[in-house]
């Protein structure tokens, strides 16, 4: 199999050729965008399968077709690199999260529960999501990385709707419950929640979410 063709009839460079040796240093300023691009793809596919502790920066590289100098340049460590990728995979939740922050806040507990039940569904958002759990749950590096974007990017701005005295413990209860049931469902995949239908599933938690939300 040949490389990408560029338009004027030669190899593209920005596509790694199979067999050819990696670059090295730096790329040229129009091979940057596409190059990090396919670092961060690779890094996510990286941490799906391995898992936070046995992935390296090498083997995010050897995958892209980089040489490691270039993983280092464009994220920094491994823990920046998995703190990007998280990004990545959390950016749905956190443009769904403006549509449930802005909505009449007596149904905020349907609107997060389906939120999520959305996102653990739709199997494009479910496999980064699925790195993302298990590097938290194996690794306290992965764990810190998942608790400061959860707590800055979703949690603080749903509490900030409660105007209660305990609204960020009101917050944190309704996220518990979410995750916990992602964990059952997707995760240990323990029956019958793992075979439920996803609508029988929202209309029996989202009023427990609600109640943590808003509830005496």
């Amino acid at each position: 199999m040949t490389g990408l063709t560029a338009p004027g009839g030669g190899p593209d460079a920005t596509a790694p050729t199979p067999g050819a040796p990696r670059r090295r240093g730096r790329p040229r300023r129009t091979e940057s965008a596409d190059t990090r691009d396919r670092i961060l793809s690779a890094a996510r596919e990286e941490f799906s399968e391995r898992g936070y502790e046995k992935t390296s920066v090498r083997g995010i590289a050897k995958a892209a077709g980089v040489d490691s100098a270039l993983v280092h340049h464009y994220f920094g460590t491994k823990e920046q690199m998995f703190e990007a990728a998280v990004e990545v995979a959390f950016a749905p939740a956190l443009v769904m999260r403006d549509a449930v922050i802005t909505g009449p806040l007596d149904q905020a507990g349907e609107r997060m529960t389906r939120m999520l039940i959305g996102l653990w569904e739709n199997p494009v958002t479910r496999a980064p999501l699925l790195a993302i759990v298990r590097s938290a749950v194996n690794n306290e590096t992965a764990a810190a990385v998942f608790r400061r974007l959860v707590a800055t990017q979703l949690l603080r701005r749903i509490a900030d709707q409660v105007d209660l005295p305990d609204a960020e413990l009101r917050a944190e209860l309704a996220a518990a419950q979410l995750v916990g049931i992602a964990m059952i469902r997707y995760v240990i995949k323990m029956e019958p929640l793992a075979s439920a239908d996803p609508e029988q599933i929202i209309s029996r938690v989202a009023p427990v979410v609600q109640g943590h939300l808003t509830g005496p």
